[in-house]
C-alpha cells in the first residue's frame, strides 16, 4: 500500500476526460471510478445537475461509466447526503457505497453509523472540503439583481480570497462575501456557523486549498485520515490512475490559514447568533416564542432532518404522544418532543429551515442548543472518540466543544 494515515499529496486524474469535467483534477471521481470498476464497492454516492447547475440531486451510480456524471461541484446542492444513504439506501446493509461527502454529510453519516442506522463498515467516506453552500433561489435572485447577471449564464461559482465569485464565458465577478452576508445573502446560515470545513472524520478529505505553484488550479490537496482512506487511497495510486506529489509547506501552511479563517468567521457568526441565549433551553425556546407560533405542523423539518429516522414517529395523530396543529397550537411542544429525541444528534446541516414554510430559523434554534448540551456533557456529534478534531490557534477545545 503506497498512502498511509497523515499523508497528504496533490494529486490529478491520469484519466484525460475525467481530469477535464472533474475540479481540479479530477481526483475524487476517479477514485470512486476505480472502486467501482474494482468492485470493492457496488456503488457510488454523489450529487449531480438535476434541471441545472442551481438544482442539486442526489444519485447512486452502479455502472463505473456513468461515475462521471457526479464530477464537479453543485454548490447549491444543499442537501445532506447521509439522508439518501440511510433512508434510501437501507444504511448501506447489502451494499458497499463510496460516498462523496461535504463535512455536514460526513458529521450525519458517522452519528447515524454510531446509531446503527448506517453500516460503518460497508462505506468509504470520501469528504470534500466545504465553505459553505447556497440556496438555490436566493442565489439566482442575489446573481440577478446584485451581480447584474443572468443566472442561466453563470457556468461556476466559487468562494476564493474572501469573495464569492461568478463566472461566465465573459470572464468573472466577484463580491466580497462578508459584504453579501452582511445584507442576508450569500452562503446558507447554518454554513456560516459552520465548525467543520475540511472533514477530518470522513476517511481521507479533498479540496483545491493549498495547491499551489504549477499545479495551483489543476490539481487536489489530499489528506488521509483512517486506514480505510489509506487502502482506497493507495491501491488508486498503485493502479497509475492518480498521479501524486508531495505538497509545498507553504502551500500546508496556505491550507491550514484558510481553515482556521474560515472557523474563526464561524465562531463570529455563532457569538452573533446566540447572543442573549444564556438561560436554559426552555429560555432559549421563549425567546423564539413568536417565531415558532407560525408553525403549522407541516411535518416539513421531520421529514428533511437526517437525524429524525423513527420507523413509528409518536407525533404522528395516532401516536400516544399526539400534539394537534390548526386551531391549537403545534408550537412549542412539537418541536420540544423533536428536540428531546434528536438534539444531541444535530450537526447543523440546515435541513429545517431550508424546507420550513414558515421561515422559522429551526436550525439556528437546534444549533444554539445543541451546543448548550456540548457545554455540559462535551459530546460532539459526528466525531467519534478517535477522530481529530478541528481545533485551531482561534478554536480552542472548550470554545468548540
Amino acid at each position: 500500500m503506497s498512502a498511509k494515515i497523515n499523508d497528504m499529496y496533490y494529486a490529478y486524474s491520469a484519466i484525460e476526460d475525467i481530469k477535464e469535467k472533474g475540479e481540479y483534477g479530477g481526483v475524487v471521481t476517479t477514485i470512486m471510478k476505480y472502486l467501482l470498476e474494482e468492485g470493492i464497492v457496488d456503488g457510488v454516492v454523489g450529487v449531480t445537475e438535476g434541471h441545472d447547475m442551481y438544482d442539486g440531486v442526489p444519485i447512486l451510480v452502479t455502472d463505473p461509466a456513468d461515475v462521471i456524471k457526479t464530477a464537479g461541484s453543485v454548490h447549491c446542492g444543499t442537501l445532506n447526503i447521509a439522508k439518501f444513504v440511510s433512508k434510501y439506501l437501507d444504511g448501506a446493509r447489502d451494499m458497499k457505497l463510496a460516498v462523496a461527502c461535504k463535512p455536514c454529510d460526513a458529521m450525519t453519516i458517522r452519528e447515524l453509523m454510531k446509531k446503527g442506522k448506517i453500516i460503518e463498515d460497508n462505506v468509504i467516506m470520501i469528504g470534500v472540503n466545504c465553505g459553505g453552500t447556497f440556496s438555490p433561489v436566493p442565489t439566482m435572485n442575489m446573481i440577478r439583481d446584485v451581480y447584474e447577471l443572468d443566472p442561466k449564464d453563470v457556468i461556476k461559482e466559487e468562494i476564493s480570497k474572501g469573495k464569492l465569485i461568478m463566472e461566465t464565458a465573459d470572464g468573472e465577478k466577484g463580491i466580497a462575501i462578508g459584504e453579501l452576508e452582511e445584507q442576508g445573502l450569500g452562503r446558507r446560515e447554518n454554513c456560516q456557523r459552520c465548525n467543520l470545513k475540511i472533514p477530518s472524520n470522513a476517511d481521507m478529505a479533498l479540496g483545491n486549498w493549498g495547491v499551489i505553484g504549477d499545479l495551483a488550479g489543476k490539481a487536489t490537496f489530499i489528506e488521509v485520515f483512517t486506514e480505510k482512506g489509506a487502502d482506497a487511497l493507495g491501491k488508486v495510486i498503485d493502479a497509475g490512475l492518480i498521479a501524486t506529489e508531495e505538497p509545498l509547506e507553504k502551500g500546508i501552511k496556505i491550507r491550514e490559514n484558510i481553515n482556521n479563517f474560515m472557523l474563526k468567521e464561524s465562531l463570529e457568526k455563532k457569538d452573533v447568533d446566540y447572543a442573549g441565549t444564556t438561560g436554559d433551553i426552555i429560555d432559549v425556546f421563549h425567546m423564539y416564542e413568536d417565531e415558532f407560533s407560525k408553525c403549522m405542523k407541516c411535518y416539513g423539518c421531520r421529514e428533511a432532518c437526517p437525524l429524525c429516522y423513527c420507523d413509528d414517529c409518536c407525533l404522528e395523530t395516532e401516536g400516544p404522544e399526539w400534539v394537534p396543529g390548526g386551531y391549537t397550537p403545534a408550537a412549542p411542544f412539537f418541536h420540544l418532543t423533536r428536540l428531546v429525541h434528536m438534539v444531541d444528534a444535530c450537526t447543523n446541516c440546515g435541513q429545517c429551515s431550508e424546507v420550513c414554510p414558515c421561515e422559522i430559523p429551526v436550525a439556528k434554534v437546534w444549533s444554539i442548543v445543541n451546543n448548550k448540551v456540548r457545554d455540559i456533557y462535551g459530546y460532539i456529534p459526528g466525531m467519534g472518540s478517535d477522530d481529530p478534531l478541528p481545533f485551531t490557534d482561534h478554536v480552542s477545545k472548550a470554545k468548540w466543544i
